[in-house]
C-alpha cells in the first residue's frame, strides 16, 4: 500500500512512526511533513518521503495523491477538511480517510454540530448561537458563571475562553464574528477517537489533554499541553455508554441529512454528576492525544483506516492494545499561546524516537530550530502511568531550547489516584 500523509505536526509525526511500522505500507510520502518525520523509516528500512505543500490548497493536495500514486491518503489537520479535501481525493479514485466537507461541518462549525446533536438526541450542554455583543451578553446572563464561549469557527484549539470573568467572555465574544455560549460542564474531561466508515466503528482507547498552559490548569488556552492514556479512572463501560449515547445516533443523523461521516470522529466529553456530556466534536486525530494513544496501539494503522476509507470496517478485527500506559509532554516556545517566538536552537531532540516534532525546521547547515508555538512531543510509555509519566518528563530534560515552556503536572493527579467521576 501508497500512503500520502497530509500535514505537518505531532501529530502527523505520530501517525507517520505508526504507518511506517505497518508492513503493508510499502511507500510513504508526507506533504509537507518536518524534521522529525523526515526521520520516519518504513519497516522494509525504505525512509519516508517529504513534499512540499501548502495543506490549504486542496487541489494541490489531490494532484499530490496522483502524483504519488496513493492508495490511501491520511488527511491530519482539519483545515484542509474542512475546506474539502476528501473530497477532491476520492474524485481521483483514490481512498481518503477523512470526511467529506459537508461532514467536516461537524469541526468547522459549533453551531452545526450543536444541530446534529439535537437532532440526535445526544447529551450536551444547553447553547446559544450569538451573532452581536447583545446577544452574548443575554446568554452570559442566562447561563451564569463560569462562562463558556466558543468561536463558531476553526480557531486551531485556541479559540474557547472558560472564565468567571464576565469582560473577558464579552471581549471574546467581540473578537468573533460568530461565537456559541454555553452552559459550563463540570467533571473531569475525556477524549475518545472512534474510527468509522459512517457505520461501522472502532473506538480507540480514551485519553486526556491539558489545554492550559500552566500548571493546575492556570493561564490561557492552547493547543494542548500534554495527554495520557489509557484513563485509570474512567468508570467501567465508558466507552460502551458514549458509543451507544453519543457516536452511533450521530452518525445515524448524518446519514439521515445525506452528509456520512466517514474518518475518524474526535468525541471530546465532560464526565458530569449526570453523566457524560459532548464538549465538541472534531473530524480528524486530535493533537496531543494521538501522540499517547497511537503508542499503545498494537494493531497495524494503515490496514484499519484504509478499511474506514474504503467502508470495509465492519470485516476490520478488534483493535489489539499493549498493556501500558503512554504519556505526552509539549515543550513549548517562548511566548506561546500569544505570540511564539520562533528560531531558537533546539539540542537533544534529535537524539531519541520518543521525541516528536511538531514545530520545528532546519537551517541550511542542518541545525535543529523551532518554527512554531508547540514545538516538540516528548512521548514514553511504561508498565503503570507513573513510570511512563516519569519516562516522558526524562525525554523533556534531556532537550534544551531557549525560553522553553513546559507544564509540570502532566498527568500527575492521575498518577496519584486524585482523580474522582
Amino acid at each position: 500500500m501508497r500512503v500520502l500523509l497530509i500535514g505537518s505536526g505531532g501529530r502527523e509525526h505520530a501517525l507517520a512512526r505508526s504507518l511506517a511500522a505497518d508492513p503493508a505500507v510499502t511507500a510513504l510520502v508526507c506533504a509537507p511533513g518536518n524534521p522529525g518525520i523526515a526521520s520516519v523509516s518504513l519497516a522494509g528500512g525504505a525512509p519516508v518521503v517529504l513534499a512540499p505543500l501548502d495543506v490549504t490548497d486542496i487541489e494541490a493536495a489531490a494532484g499530490l495523491a496522483v502524483e504519488s500514486r496513493a492508495d490511501l491518503v491520511v488527511v491530519g489537520p482539519e483545515v484542509p477538511l474542512v475546506a474539502g479535501v476528501a473530497d477532491l481525493v476520492r474524485a481521483k479514485g483514490i481512498a481518503c480517510f477523512g470526511p467529506s466537507m459537508a461532514a467536516a461541518a461537524i469541526e468547522g462549525s459549533k453551531t452545526f454540530a450543536k444541530d446534529v446533536m439535537s437532532a440526535a438526541g445526544v447529551p450536551t450542554a444547553c447553547a446559544r448561537t450569538c451573532t452581536t455583543p447583545a446577544e452574548a451578553a443575554a446568554a452570559l446572563d442566562e447561563f451564569g458563571a463560569p462562562y463558556v464561549v466558543k468561536d463558531d469557527g476553526l480557531a486551531a484549539g485556541k479559540g474557547v475562553v472558560v472564565t468567571d470573568d464576565r469582560a473577558e467572555a464579552l471581549a471574546h465574544a467581540a473578537s468573533c464574528e460568530r461565537v456559541v455560549v454555553e452552559e459550563y460542564l463540570s467533571g473531569p474531561e475525556v477524549s475518545l477517537f472512534v474510527v468509522t466508515d459512517g457505520t461501522a466503528v472502532r473506538p480507540l482507547v480514551p485519553a486526556q489533554d491539558f489545554k492550559r498552559i500552566g500548571a493546575d490548569d492556570a493561564g490561557p488556552n492552547t493547543g494542548g499541553m500534554g495527554a495520557y492514556a489509557p484513563l485509570p479512572w474512567a468508570p467501567a463501560g465508558l466507552v460502551d455508554d458514549v458509543l451507544a449515547s453519543v457516536v452511533t445516533p450521530t452518525l445515524a443523523e448524518m446519514r439521515e441529512r445525506g452528509t456520512p461521516f466517514s474518518g475518524l470522529l474526535y468525541v471530546g466529553l465532560a464526565l458530569t454528576p449526570s453523566g457524560p456530556r459532548v464538549i465538541e466534536f472534531n473530524c480528524r486525530f486530535g493533537d496531543p492525544e494521538t501522540q499517547v494513544v497511537l503508542a499503545l496501539l498494537e494493531t497495524p494503522l494503515a490496514g484499519l483506516l484504509h478499511a474506514a476509507a474504503t467502508t470495509t470496517l465492519a470485516a476490520h478485527p478488534a483493535l489489539r492494545w499493549r498493556a501500558e500506559s503512554a504519556v505526552t509532554v509539549v515543550v513549548a516556545s517562548a511566548g506561546y499561546p500569544a505570540s511564539a517566538r520562533k528560531g531558537d536552537p533546539i539540542l537533544g531532540a534529535d537524539r531519541v524516537p520518543g521525541v516528536l516534532h511538531s514545530g520545528t525546521a532546519r537551517r541550511p547547515d542542518g541545525s535543529l530550530v523551532s518554527a512554531g508555538g508547540r514545538v516538540l512531543c516528548c512521548t514514553a510509555t511504561g508498565p503503570d502511568l507513573a513510570s511512563a509519566r516519569h519516562a516522558a518528563y526524562a525525554l523533556v530534560d534531556g532537550v534544551t531550547m531557549p525560553g522553553a515552556q513546559v507544564r509540570p503536572d502532566i498527568a500527575l493527579r492521575a498518577a496519584r489516584g486524585e482523580i474522582t467521576v
